[in-house]
């Protein structure tokens, strides 16, 4: 929000660390980001926060040559003063040689190695993290990190070669608050005390103060606790890489950290109160008064909601929808296949990469939508946590862990701290039915600006495993002739949809809550019908529902997207794309069956023959055969379930056939190559 380009790419530079100093060589990241509205003049701003923020985001990927393979991008209101960048990372190790960050033997040095200290980034996890955003937003640009990626790159190498070569006893990353954060961590997890002499850290500015030091945010930075004996060797690999390797204390027996500044004793007080007694607030938590217990009742509320004269004008534009356009602008910037272990590219349910030398794949997916998050946080928490395993799962991988980043406004306020409450328990119960533990993450908190804060957005980060990295799928259609099966419930609502957003400009309603029961049986269901060779292609019912998905598969079926071993369909240059004929049988307004939105959904492609042996698979998985895939266009409609009506444009019941209509029932029909125009138009919105 201060300085998106360095705030973005140190971001990166900060994740990446994290899985370094454990031992781990990082192998791939993603990034999860929140901006206001693109549209105007009045959002310049914003379209010049998300450009500089994807070119932080590429240009420190890139250069330190770790792919970047997933994410996501949606744009609010509420986020417009507050932007979010969540960035995650995973690596590999053995997990015999797992580092912790936890200091031990007294008399060991205490050794800081990397970049030399600056001022920049002093108050960062103070002034930026902990703070409402105000008319002073501008003054706290010096608080912001600044980043560099090469020597970010030789640090990856120097410190795994230190770990991997037992030089180091222990190594943690310099991180929110610096020295003083890493510092009594460490000794707080060690139960010991560390001496720290501020005056031996190497410094690119002078005069700095003792307190500036112990704060200073600079990145590229470790600290690892080293054996007297060690010592040499590990300034022999630093200088080797070229990085700065500095004796700047000693572990003591004290339990207590100590700063010292040329002699005299300058600080000192117990680590574990900075690290893990430090005291704890409970704000009384109060429901928000917007919060309402029913769903919308379309029956009463045709004034507000009446059906679209044209379904498929209605498609083109949710298609065009910034939260729904093609991101491809963005990941494009981003190297998502070097180190040449990505499977699947960015574009689809979920990233897969091959674990390099074995035929194990792992597959990574984020996942949550803000608005349901406000609406009801424990539903929408509920909905992350599955529609992130069901991301996963659509490519053939069973869903095993979960990081999260949890963003919020200011904890202070009651009714902040009950969406907090909230989410949490929502989120907790997803991973306990879904056995998916949460094995690490953080909490962002004070996102607000003037008063108001963002949607409660707390970000999963999903990580699957798979046996075989070959038994993958993607979302696109593949062959015509295909059979198209749509599993997961005929249910879906117009609460906190995208189409509710676009069409109507509201967001009111109550979201409807997942089946988990029923959730782990679909995945179950996909996962096996994918690795056994069943489907051709899975991808889950998300934003603008139905429609959308089924645009989505067909878009797909071009040049763009898919597999990295993938030929792409083209004919002397021309992309192709397959269409599709589907028909719905619903209970639901038509409307509402082609975009509204709802959990358990999933749009899977197979053989004819293969048909059966999938339905066995799938038992007790609700499953409804709507068409086949073929020709250019999507030929989509509506049929009213047995006694079922659909709600007339005035709100009043009707028959189907007083819908606009395709062939008789409620529908739409339009070409791929001009759902491709709309989906692709997200570049235009940013000049």
């Amino acid at each position: 929000a201060v300085e998106p380009f360095q705030g973005a790419a140190t971001g990166v530079g900060g994740i990446i660390r994290d899985i370094f100093t454990m031992g781990a060589r990082p192998i791939a990241s993603l990034d999860s980001l929140r901006f206001g509205e693109l549209e105007g003049e009045e959002n310049a701003r914003q379209r010049y926060l998300f450009e500089h923020v994807v070119g932080g985001i590429g240009f420190y990927g890139n250069c330190i040559g770790i792919p970047t393979v997933g994410g996501d991008v949606y744009f609010e209101d509420t986020y417009a003063g507050n932007c979010l960048v969540n960035a995650m990372c995973a690596g590999l190790l053995r997990t015999d040689q797992i580092v912790r960050a936890k200091a031990a033997g007294v008399g060991n040095h205490v050794v800081l190695i990397g970049a030399k200290t600056g001022r920049d980034g002093i108050g960062g996890a103070s002034v930026l993290a902990s703070q409402e955003f105000d008319e002073t937003l501008e003054e706290k640009r010096p608080s912001v990190q600044v980043g560099d990626p090469f020597t970010e790159k030789k640090l990856v190498e120097a410190c795994l070669e230190l770990l991997h070569n037992e030089l180091v006893v222990s190594m943690q990353d310099l991180g929110a608050a610096g020295l003083t954060s890493s510092s009594s961590e460490m000794a707080s997890k060690g139960y010991v005390g560390l001496d720290i002499h501020a005056d031996r850290v190497p410094l690119r500015e002078q005069g700095m103060e003792p307190w500036e030091i112990m704060i200073s945010e600079s990145q590229e930075r470790m600290l690892a606790i080293v054996t007297p004996e060690r010592l040499e060797d590990v300034v022999e690999v630093c200088t080797r890489w070229d990085l700065d390797a500095t004796v700047i204390g000693e572990v003591t027996d004290s339990k207590m950290l100590r700063v010292y500044w040329r002699g005299e004793r300058v600080g000192d007080i117990p680590a574990r109160r900075l690290a893990d007694e430090s005291p704890v607030v409970r704000t009384p938590s109060v429901k928000p008064e917007y919060i309402v217990d029913e769903p919308i009742a379309l029956d009463g509320a045709g004034a507000a909601y009446p059906q679209p004269d044209d379904p498929g004008a209605a498609l083109l534009q949710l298609l065009a929808a910034p939260n729904i356009a093609s991101k491809r602008w963005a990941y494009e910037q981003y190297d998502y296949i070097v180190q040449a272990n990505t499977v699947q590219i960015p574009g689809s349910d979920a990233a897969v990469l091959r674990v390099a030398d074995t035929p194990r794949g792992i597959a990574f997916a984020g996942d949550v939508n803000g608005r349901h998050c406000y609406l009801d946080p424990y539903r929408g928490a509920r909905q992350a946590v599955a529609e992130a395993a069901r991301n996963v799962s659509c490519v053939g991988a069973l869903p095993v862990a979960v990081t999260d980043c949890l963003n919020f406004g200011n904890p202070e306020k009651g009714e902040i701290y009950w969406q907090f409450e909230q989410a949490v328990e929502g989120m907790a119960q997803a991973c306990e039915a879904l056995e998916t533990p949460v094995v690490s993450g953080n909490v962002s908190f004070y996102n607000e600006s003037f008063g108001t804060a963002i949607y409660p957005t707390p970000m999963v980060g999903m990580l699957g495993v798979m046996d075989d990295f070959s038994a993958t799928t993607d979302h696109r259609f593949k062959q015509a002739g295909d059979v198209i099966l749509l599993l997961g419930p005929d249910a879906a609502a117009i609460d906190g949809s995208e189409y509710q957003k676009v069409h109507y400009g509201r967001v009111e309603g109550r979201i409807p809550d997942v089946d988990l029961d029923l959730e782990r049986r679909l995945q179950a269901a996909v996962r096996e019908g994918v690795q056994r060779g069943l489907l051709t292609a899975a991808h889950d019912l998300a934003e603008g529902g139905l429609a959308v998905a089924l645009a989505e598969m067909a878009i797909g079926s071009g040049v763009t997207g898919g597999l990295a071993t993938a030929d792409p369909t083209t004919l002397a240059g021309e992309e192709r794309f397959l269409g599709a004929t589907a028909t719905v049988t619903s209970v639901l307004r038509p409307d509402l069956a082609m975009f509204g939105e709802g959990p358990s959904r999933v749009l899977v492609t197979l053989n004819p023959e293969d048909v059966e042996a999938f339905r066995a698979v799938a038992t007790g998985v609700p499953m409804q055969t709507i068409g086949t895939v073929g020709g250019d266009a999507l030929d989509l409609s509506i049929a009213p379930a047995a006694g079922a009506t659909a709600a007339g444009a005035d709100g009043g019941a009707a028959t189907a056939e007083g819908s606009p209509s395709v062939a008789g029932h409620a529908g739409l029909r339009l070409p791929v190559a001009g759902l491709r125009s709309a989906y692709e138009s997200l570049p235009s919105r940013l000049g």
